[in-house]
């Protein structure tokens, strides 16, 4: 049975550079940072003060202010960039009253989930009653709530779920929303991940696990993926969602198409908590079994967007397993770290990076990798976008996210052709 074809036709961002993806995108090419030191509270004592943090945020008017004042932030990034991408593909209220609100669907998934709503709640519980533990507690915290408030508000009936695997989120999102396309439980998904890590037990924990760059004295040069005196990722934050849509629902509204999900791959190392496995082996079979759902040969991709959180262990293991897929091909790929600039946005990079991805495709142009001063040999024939950005006709792509537990996952997309 041929599959269904799945189309982009809208995107929705809440980012440390701003809340619209042109803005967004443009920051990147011109190779800005978004790291800074963390603001909203006090790392005086934490090794690690910086990150690519989201400040002065402001619903506007795509969320209830009573709603915006109790709910968790990952909930309130997720409403905000779902909204936006409902309004970059023209789903308007006019239109949406014309579709069947049962094949609409939401996977807006984060890996953290409300982690300061928690320590809050944790906080009133210690110090004063559980009776002045608010009722919305449980609701803020779990990772489902922010894609089931988006569809009750919109009136979403279609699928709706959340998935959480820690840094690969968002593309296992995006890769399941795709399929509830293609088996048709649904015309459209809005698709990505969400995440608002920026408290005290948040930063604690990955210092904890010193996991954490503690380049604090130059933080626009502390995310270095691929670099030699990389010395751990930069946290950020923020929300990415695509507008999946079957392409013959899309064509018969006349909506516009900003790219295609040609397919996509998820398996696991079953090695480590948090190491991935050195040789990149069963990362390479992910992207192998990418291309086959994809029907595209190696040699037909001619840009990733890599994983590269700027650790030691993680940039190279995923170089190795392209050098294993594509082989001689390497030398014309090229290939950019968007973490790089924006930090690790942990549950939320994968559909941050998706977005670039689509602005790649549309502008044929790839954002550089910044900060690559004595790049590591392994390297070798792939081209990193060293530092400014280059002109690059794209013919498809993968967009690759790995998260803790060994979740490995890969997306294929290209520009629309008829």
């Amino acid at each position: 049975m041929s599959k269904k074809r799945v189309v982009i036709t809208g995107m929705g961002i809440v980012s440390a550079f701003g809340n619209d993806v042109d803005e967004f995108y443009n920051n990147l090419l011109n190779g800005n940072s978004a790291v800074d030191k963390i603001t909203s509270f006090d790392v005086e004592e934490y090794p690690t003060k910086i990150a690519g943090e989201i400040k002065d945020f402001d619903t506007g008017e795509y969320m209830q202010k009573k709603l915006a004042r109790r709910a968790d932030k990952f909930i309130i990034y997720a409403i905000v960039a779902g909204k936006k991408a409902l309004e970059m593909s023209k789903l308007t209220d006019e239109v949406l009253a014309n579709l069947d609100k049962t094949k609409i669907g939401t996977i807006i998934s984060s890996g953290m989930g409300g982690m300061q709503a928690f320590s809050d709640g944790v906080e009133t519980l210690i110090t004063k009653n559980y009776k002045r533990l608010t009722p919305f507690f449980v609701p803020m915290i779990i990772t489902n709530m922010a894609g089931a408030l988006l569809a009750i508000d919109m009136g979403f009936q279609g699928p709706n779920y959340s998935i959480s695997t820690a840094c690969a989120t968002s593309n296992y999102s995006i890769h399941a929303a795709a399929e509830e396309i293609r088996r048709g439980s649904a015309n459209i998904m809005i698709a990505g991940g969400t995440e608002a890590p920026m408290s005290p037990i948040g930063l604690a924990g990955f210092v904890q696990a010193k996991a954490l760059s503690e380049n604090n004295e130059n933080p626009k040069q502390a995310s270095r993926p691929w670099d030699k005196n990389r010395d751990g990722f930069v946290m950020g934050e923020g929300c990415g969602v695509l507008v999946l849509e079957e392409l013959e629902h899309a064509k018969k509204r006349n909506a516009k198409i900003y790219a295609e999900y040609l397919g996509g791959a998820i398996n696991c190392d079953a090695f480590h908590m948090t190491e991935p496995r050195e040789d990149g082996s069963v990362v390479a079979r992910c992207i192998e079994d990418s291309l086959k759902d994809a029907d595209l040969s190696p040699k037909e991709i001619n840009y990733i967007n890599a994983h590269a959180t700027s650790t030691n262990a993680g940039d190279l293991c995923e170089i190795r397993a392209f050098k294993k897929v594509f082989k001689d091909h390497c030398k014309n790929i090229k290939m950019n770290a968007t973490k790089s600039m924006t930090g690790h946005c942990l549950g939320a990079a994968g559909g941050m990076e998706a977005i670039a991805c689509v602005k790649a495709i549309e502008t044929n142009k790839l954002h550089p990798t910044i900060n690559l001063k004595n790049p590591e040999e392994e390297l070798g024939d792939l081209d990193p976008v060293a530092n400014k950005y280059q002109e690059h006709k794209i013919n498809a792509l993968i967009s690759c996210s790995f998260g803790f537990g060994g979740h490995n996952s890969v997306i294929v997309l290209a520009p629309y052709k008829e």
